[in-house]
């Protein structure tokens, strides 16, 4: 369910390959995914996206009755994709929400599709956010921003997500992905320390 295509450049594509159950995770996925975050240290660029429709509806309602909601290894995935020394890219095909939404905080640029929106009903469902997203959230969009979205449980549009800083590009589902891949053409070009040390500066606390 989960898919890795690998191109001797150096740029790894990750696809959520569950669109019938409109790419809810198991914690079998997400260990897979971390997995693949983990090993993709030695990576030049990685793209995230997902099939079908949805990027992911999050948690898999199932896997929730077993305590997945408060597993570390959502933590454990989110941080390995902030720790890339590459450039990473949440390519939003559809809706992400729930704890999904982790991994896309986690990348540096995040492109989407017009149809997409963006919600995250922890409040109304009674679970945490994963530690880290909190913080994220507000770094891209602010406080007030983050609380409409953790606390008054607003979905957010594609536009408006782009207009607040949470998305970067909104494009055409056919060129979603021919899209990523041309914003990861620099960083494939350079060598692996020269694009670690970039990142690295733009990541530094002023």
């Amino acid at each position: 369910m989960i898919r890795l295509d690998k191109s001797e450049d150096g740029l790894w594509r990750v696809t959520i390959a569950r669109p019938d159950k409109a790419n809810s995770l198991t914690r079998a996925m997400l260990v897979e995914l971390a997995e693949i975050a983990e090993a993709a240290q030695d990576s030049r660029a990685i793209i995230l996206t997902g099939e079908g429709k949805v990027f992911s509806a999050g948690m898999d309602l199932e896997a929730a009755k077993t305590g997945l909601a408060t597993d570390p290894v959502w933590e454990r995935l989110s941080g390995a994709i902030a720790a890339l020394p590459g450039l990473s890219i949440a390519a939003l095909n559809g809706t992400v929400a729930g704890g999904a939404i982790g991994m896309v905080l986690a990348c540096d640029l995040r492109l989407s599709v017009a149809s997409a929106k963006i919600f995250y009903p922890v409040m109304r469902l009674g679970f945490l956010p994963q530690p880290s997203d909190p913080g994220r959230l507000v770094q891209l969009i602010g406080l007030s921003r983050a609380k409409t979205i953790l606390m008054a449980g607003q979905k957010i549009e594609a536009e408006q997500a782009l207009q607040w800083g949470l998305f970067d590009k909104i494009v055409e589902a056919q060129d979603l992905l021919d899209t990523a891949k041309a914003l990861c053409a620099d960083t494939l070009s350079a060598t692996a320390d020269h694009a670690a040390a970039i990142k690295a500066l733009c990541q530094r606390t002023p």
